[in-house]
């Protein structure tokens, strides 16, 4: 079992930042991928960033160059910091761990909210 806890959401204006982070716990285990996902209203739920236990990145076009994921492994913890933010960013923000083994270690966190006013 893993369990994720996110904290780091907040209200902001356009155009100002947040720093998300996901501390994981439980059995860790290399490799695995950890990511942030969001799900706004009304939508469904989409890839924000990801970032492998060797520090490959992937992005949702959308926010290439305005927010950086990063990890810290000897933690556990996960990190997106998010800049620029635009209105349309508000969402609950999911972090996440896989794992691709014998069987599919898939763990979700229970989510902050991230509201940005315009």
């Amino acid at each position: 079992q893993v369990q994720l806890v996110e904290s780091g959401g907040g209200l902001v204006q356009a155009g100002g930042s947040l720093r998300l982070s996901c501390a994981a716990s439980g059995s860790i285990l290399s490799p695995n991928t950890m990511g942030w996902y969001r799900q706004a209203p009304g939508k469904q739920r989409e890839l924000v960033a990801t970032i492998t236990s060797d520090g490959s990145t992937n992005y949702l076009e959308l926010v290439k160059g305005r927010f950086t994921i990063s990890r810290d492994n000897a933690k556990n913890t996960v990190y997106l910091q998010m800049n620029s933010l635009k209105p349309e960013d508000t969402a609950v923000y999911y972090c996440n761990y896989l794992r691709l083994a014998l069987r599919v270690y898939n763990y979700w966190g229970q989510g902050t909210q991230v509201t940005v006013s315009s």
